[in-house]
């Protein structure tokens, strides 16, 4: 009886050890190269939805609560003309698509056909929050792509050219965090103006193993994506500008509950039951 009662009470005792703080996740492209600008905007009356979407990988289950994201708006526009902010995750194809059609060039590597539902995030519906930052007052990207989104044999338009306008940081608070699996995915944002677009930023490709490129739709080529460098303008795989903070499980505390459960079950095992004396 004495060994229930001393597990018993090591256990009470292990639950009331305060859970050790998680860690930190943090993940990033790193700066924009003035290389690339491409189009990512939400549906708006006489405008077609937009999407770039870029990659990032999650070793283990992680809760993500803020991103970042870098790119142009008009040169004139005030930066309270950002009026909405739309997030959104992909798997990667095959998955959460339907079988390849030959619309584009190829999907191995692209986002999947359609988003994880349970982690898109809206300011238009108050699951996200997001203030806009000023870096640059003009900055040029040396290409862009922004309309010339085509179906397969003519996808390569060569793009936009070069665009000019103002650098802004739009930082993301999820008021819903986002739960996310180990796995490989693509980050989507969108950012919706009252007068002109959001050009997102690019950033130097191939800076993690297997780093995938950018990808680009519009509504007209959806639910297929084509590679932004390599099927539409010619030019080298680019990231894109962007970074997510999160939070991870502390193992550590995971470990130490698990061992106490076992070592209570074990005991459970092992002690043999004692009868007092003059009993049945």
């Amino acid at each position: 009886m004495r060994f229930r009662i001393f597990a018993v009470l090591s256990l009470a005792a292990l639950l009331t050890i305060p859970a050790a703080a998680n860690n930190v996740f943090f993940f990033t492209t790193g700066n924009p190269d003035g290389q690339m600008a491409t189009l990512s905007r939400v549906a708006s009356t006489g405008k077609i939805q937009t999407e770039t979407a870029d990659d990032f990988i999650l070793s283990q289950s992680t809760t993500l609560n803020q991103a970042t994201f870098i790119g142009l708006i008009p040169t004139n526009a005030p930066l309270s003309s950002i009026s909405q902010v739309e997030i959104e995750f992909y798997h990667v194809f095959p998955k959460d698509s339907g079988p390849f059609d030959n619309r584009v060039t190829t999907r191995t590597n692209s986002p999947a056909d359609v988003e994880i539902a349970s982690a898109t995030r809206d300011s238009a519906a108050g699951t996200l929050s997001y203030t806009v930052t000023l870096l640059n007052p003009s900055v040029t990207a040396a290409h862009s792509v922004v309309n010339g989104i085509n179906t397969f044999p003519n996808q390569f338009t060569g793009g936009e050219g070069a665009v000019t306008g103002q650098e802004v940081l739009i930082s993301v608070n999820f008021n819903t965090p986002v739960g996310l699996s180990a796995d490989h995915y693509f980050f989507r944002p969108e950012a919706s103006l009252n007068s002109g677009d959001f050009l997102w930023l690019s950033a130097p490709g191939k800076q993690f193993t297997g780093d995938l490129q950018t990808w680009i739709r519009n509504d007209d080529l959806a639910p297929d994506w084509s590679r932004i460098g390599t099927d539409i303008t010619g030019h080298a795989p680019l990231d894109a500008s962007f970074s997510l903070t999160g939070t991870v499980p502390e193992s550590s505390t995971l470990g130490l509950l698990g061992g106490g459960l076992t070592a209570l079950a074990y005991l459970r095992r092992k002690v043999p039951r004692i009868t007092p004396l003059g009993g049945a």
